[in-house]
């Protein structure tokens, strides 16, 4: 396991509870870079039967098997429970390294599904996918070993609000929390936090525009593709892009109607003015826009500008998770919280969150770039998975909902 570091998005990874309390799995087992948490379907069982392993998403440090059972087991759905109940085998894949690069933790996904075969008894086939970035994992997993012709025993691929077609950060939020590292990083390790997680592999492999500094820079909506995602799409397409032998599944965060979650196009998010820092961060519109400014005090302003992006943070698709260590704030929110340490007053926050996996990325049917694929029906046709669900209301990245964690199932018990 890794050390415990802070994490933004919630508790330091290698927190535990108190020592009576036991863990809720049944076993654990060690991999190279990873853990897997195994809970059988019944109890006195030493063997998987049905598997189905499901793969961490993004984030700094390494994965909490406690917070990935809490999030799926005590929200509105208890997904592991019944899965459990229905005699399924649950696998939580996690990862030493939430932000490393795809392939290196496909490397520990390859690893966990071997274990899993090894470990099985009888001759079930294995459901192998995972929530956000996981799905991107356990995809690229699955086809490696296929292009390898190691045969990885797998029926069923699953992904949950996975950015297959690229994930959404504002560029503007991007870039601020790169400006609030470079003039006050070494004041307060939270300050450089956020950049370092914005500029780590798995976010540029991620992000489908990515901004590196925060310096002056404008962009049109066919430039900022980072160079480690386009390395990390080739090598997929090389490998025929999607594993062959499973059916694909997916699940979606966002509507598939169109509809929207309301966040205005070219808004103002963020205002901050302050003793240190002055800030004005936009919503992303469409035409010439300056997303954001910000300076230093008694310096020029930095400009960050872009053009012909579509109006990607009111679009359909899953919101951008919070980050309870920063006081439950998203990435406007963020910027706010760094804000607030630097001028120490809160500054004027009118848009916490915005999407993070539009819909039509996280169901393969149409690249984000598209204005009038984000916001109209998703075509069922155009998906590159055989299957999918779509929410019905945009709803938190990767929550688990009765509505979604239902169909799953069902899906799970046609095999």
């Amino acid at each position: 396991m890794s050390k415990p570091v802070v994490s933004i998005w919630g508790t330091p990874p290698g927190a535990r509870p108190a020592a009576a309390e036991a863990a809720p799995w049944d076993t654990e087992w060690e991999l190279r870079n990873g853990t897997a948490w195994v809970f059988y379907s019944s109890s006195g069982r030493t063997n998987v039967r049905r598997p189905v392993i499901l793969a961490d998403g993004f984030a700094m440090g390494g994965s909490n098997g406690y917070e990935l059972y809490d999030g799926l087991e005590n929200g509105d759905y208890p997904f592991i429970s019944t899965l459990r109940e229905n005699g399924f085998d649950i696998i939580l894949l996690g990862f030493n390294e939430r932000s490393a690069s795809i392939p290196v933790n496909a490397d520990v996904a390859i690893e966990c599904i071997r274990r899993t075969v090894a470990d099985r008894e009888g001759n079930a086939m294995l459901t192998v996918g995972g929530f956000s970035m996981g799905g991107l994992v356990t995809r690229y997993a699955l086809a490696s070993m296929e292009s390898q012709e190691e045969d990885h025993e797998t029926s069923t691929y699953l992904s949950y609000d996975t950015p297959h077609r690229g994930a959404w950060l504002p560029l503007g939020v991007q870039a601020y929390a790169h400006f609030v590292k470079e003039h006050w990083g070494n004041t307060n390790p939270l300050l450089s936090l956020y950049s370092d997680l914005v500029n780590s592999p798995a976010a540029r492999q991620m992000l489908r525009w990515h901004v590196e500094t925060g310096t002056e820079v404008t962009l049109d909506v066919a430039a900022g593709q980072d160079r480690e995602r386009t390395d990390f799409l080739k090598a997929l397409h090389r490998m025929g892009d999607w594993p062959q032998r499973p059916r694909l599944l997916g699940v979606a965060n966002g509507t598939g109607t169109g509809a929207g979650n309301n966040i205005p196009a070219d808004d103002t998010a963020m205002a901050a003015l302050g003793p240190k820092v002055n800030a004005h961060l936009r919503t992303q519109g469409s035409g010439k826009q300056t997303v954001a400014q910000m300076a230093k005090a008694r310096q020029a302003a930095v400009s960050i500008n872009t053009t012909g992006f579509p109006e990607l943070d009111g679009a359909p698709g899953g919101l951008f998770p919070k980050a309870p260590l920063l006081q439950d704030a998203a990435n406007f929110g963020m910027a706010a919280v760094l804000t607030a340490i630097i001028n120490e007053h809160q500054p004027e926050l009118t848009h916490n969150t915005s999407t993070f996996i539009p819909t039509i990325s996280a169901v393969a049917s149409a690249d984000i770039d598209d204005q009038t694929a984000l916001y109209t029906k998703v075509d069922r046709e155009s998906s590159d998975l055989h299957d999918f669900l779509c929410a019905t209301t945009n709803e938190g990245h990767t929550v688990m909902t009765p509505e979604l964690g239902r169909w799953i199932l069902a899906k799970l018990q046609e095999a």
